[in-house]
Order: structure tokens, then sequence, then C-alpha cells
């Protein structure tokens, strides 16, 4: 019998060929030592080059490697939300296949959550990209985080940043749309969870080509702001006190 895992580490990938050995090496490396029982979940958005062939080769060697492949290409947040709906772990951490957020702060980010009890560990890069970072680049992230804060009336530093660890009762209550995984932490706050930052590193892609350019910082995401503004304004959180004939919810693994 598989023993359940402590920590589902979920990764989108499009069109990461050449990142994907590197990155369940990497993981690999920063988890072995706690000796805790694991999972790599990774989410193919329905990639065009030999990705889903590396991830067979992978899961046929490793049990604790897992995949799901998504019909055609859906985007980003379609990708985290698969990957986490095949997670099992208690934690469920999540980070971009492109290595640009080394594994090697896993280690960090579970402490983070486990010492300091809270439901939410978000990585920052502010600090990092403020030294390795193009002038363009960093302005760009800092206009869009600086628009996203206004609107949601947030403070989280760097919202977009993919590198979280969190409690699997939040995925539980997380609201799939288009663009989601930009605003993970304030849909966590929307469902009464706590979130904090942690600074992280920040490198270059070690393979491949970023998906991301200045356009989709500053003006893709508009549509979406409105959509997390709304829901903070509209909705709101309660408990059931009674029940007749009605058996009560299981408990949050």
């Amino acid at each position: 019998m598989i023993e359940a895992p402590i920590l589902s580490v979920v990764a989108p990938c499009y069109n990461e060929q050449g990142n994907l050995v590197p990155l369940v090496t990497a993981v690999r490396e920063a988890l072995e030592p706690l000796q805790i029982a694991y999972e790599i979940v990774i989410a193919d958005d329905c990639s065009s080059d030999d990705s889903w062939n590396i991830l067979q080769t992978l899961g046929a060697a490793d049990r604790r490697i897992r995949a799901v492949r998504l019909d055609r290409n859906c985007g980003q947040s379609a990708a985290v939300w698969a990957g986490l709906q095949a997670a099992t772990g208690r934690y469920l951490a999540t980070l971009d296949a492109d290595l640009q957020n080394h594994p090697r702060e896993l280690p960090r980010f579970l402490a983070a959550i486990q010492e300091d009890r809270c439901d939410c560990v978000c990585g920052s890069r502010v600090a990092a990209r403020a030294r390795g970072d193009s002038a363009v680049r960093r302005i760009s992230s800092k206009i869009a985080n600086g628009i996203r804060n206004r609107i949601t009336r947030e403070t989280v530093s760097d919202s977009a940043c993919g590198y979280r660890i969190f409690r699997r009762e939040c995925a539980a209550r997380l609201k799939f749309f288009k663009g989601m995984h930009r605003f993970m932490p304030t849909l966590f706050r929307i469902e009464g969870f706590t979130v904090t930052e942690i600074p992280i590193s920040h490198h270059t892609r070690l393979s491949g080509q970023s998906h991301y350019g200045v356009l989709n910082r500053l003006f893709v995401t508009i549509y979406d702001l409105f959509a997390v503004r709304w829901m903070q304004k509209r909705m709101f959180r309660f408990e059931v006190k009674a029940r007749i004939n009605i058996p009560p919810d299981p408990p949050a693994r």
C-alpha cells in the first residue's frame, strides 16, 4: 500500500520538454532529505512538443510522478486546476515547470506553513527581480501588482508568482475561472483563509521560451480583476448549524 503523501507538488506544463527531467530531479533532491511521502503532479496543457512522452516515461519509472493531459490548450489556470484536482497531499505546492523559481525552496515553504500555522504561504520575487530582471520587466510587474492591489484592496507584493503552498482545504474552496491562478491569495482570503509571503530567488529560464510578456502583465487580466472584486463584495461564508438525517461533512485531510 502506497503511503498517502504529505506534500503534492503541482506544476502546470506547456511545451516544457527540456525542463521536465531537471524539474523532477530538483524536486526529488529538495524533498528526499525531509523523509516525507510526496508526489509530483504535472498537468500538461496539451503541449505540442515531446512533453507528454517524457511524462509517460517519468511516470513509468516512478509512481510518485503523476500527470494529466488536457484535451486542448486551455491556459495556465486550467492546467493548475486540473493538477490540483489530481493531487492527494495534505499540503499542495504549486510552481512553474520552467525552474525560474527553484524547487530547492520547497522545504522553506513547508516549514513556513507548518510553523506559522497559516493556511497559505506565497512566494515573492520582488527582491530577487530587483537584482536580476530588466527595467521593463521590473516596471511592468510593479505596475501590474499595483493595479491588482488597488482594485482588489490587497497588499500582496507579487500576486502573479505561482510558487505557493497551501492546505488542501484551500483548494477545495477555490472557484475555477480563466485567470484564477493570478489571484489565488485573494481567492483564499475571500474564503476566510490566512495568507503570508516569503521572499524567494528568481532565475533565468533553463530551457524553452516564456509564454508571458509585458502586455500579459498589464492588460490581459483587467476582466479578471473586476470579477475578483465582484466576488470580494458579493461572496460570504456560512456554516451549517444543525442537520436532520444528513451526515456531517467529512473532515478535511
